[in-house]
């Protein structure tokens, strides 16, 4: 499905972010040909902004993939930023237009409109509802503790966590979108179409 984004302001700000980069690389080049100095505190510079640049258009598209879906997507990013603020592990899964009734193994049935306090009062440590996934559909929290099937496929040289192998796992067999946080590093990512993409730097 084709979503128009062009009203977003996160597209600003990625254009922002890549036009920096490009003037960057310019004067690099320039200072190259003309050698003033040493590059490589330049080059670490760029670094940092291609990952700050990464971030930026992982939140873009993830606004860009859910709001035909939901209403609540800006809910949806205030909880994760919380949750990832406060290195509160979580995992929430979109429903897009493949069914997920046969991928889940049900958890508890919730029924209420989705908002970003109620998701943080789920995931809040010591909850009896803060272990496994949030199913939403639509603009409602279906079901907690939904159980997610696990993907065995290695992501570089790091070990996966559950959490992630079951936000991967779930993307693998459907097209739902995945949002997971990590309690050990605060990281929030996405999972779709097999994929992690970060939402979050740790904080």
């Amino acid at each position: 499905m084709h979503v128009n984004c062009d009203s977003s302001s996160l597209k600003a700000e990625l254009k922002q972010e890549l036009l920096s980069i490009s003037q960057a690389m310019e004067q690099s080049l320039l200072a190259l040909d003309q050698e003033e100095g040493c590059l490589l505190g330049t080059f670490d510079h760029i670094r940092s902004r291609f990952s700050r640049l990464e971030t930026v258009a992982a939140s873009f598209y993830l606004q860009c993939y859910l709001a035909p879906y939901t209403e609540k997507y800006i809910d949806l990013t205030i909880a994760v930023q919380h949750l990832a603020e406060k290195r509160q592990g979580a995992l929430i899964v979109i429903e897009r237009d493949d069914s997920l009734a046969e991928h889940l193994q049900a958890g508890i049935p919730i029924g209420a409109v989705l908002s970003y306090s109620l998701l943080e009062s789920i995931f809040f440590p010591g909850s009896p509802l803060h272990d496994g996934a949030v199913y939403v559909r639509d603009n409602q929290i279906v079901s907690a503790a939904n159980v997610l099937p696990l993907s065995h496929i290695a992501v570089g040289e790091k070990k996966l966590g559950t959490r992630h192998r079951a936000a991967l796992g779930l993307s693998e067999q459907s097209d739902a979108l995945v949002i997971v946080v990590s309690e050990e590093t605060g990281k929030a990512s996405f999972a779709m179409q097999g994929r992690l993409y970060p939402i979050t730097k740790p904080a």
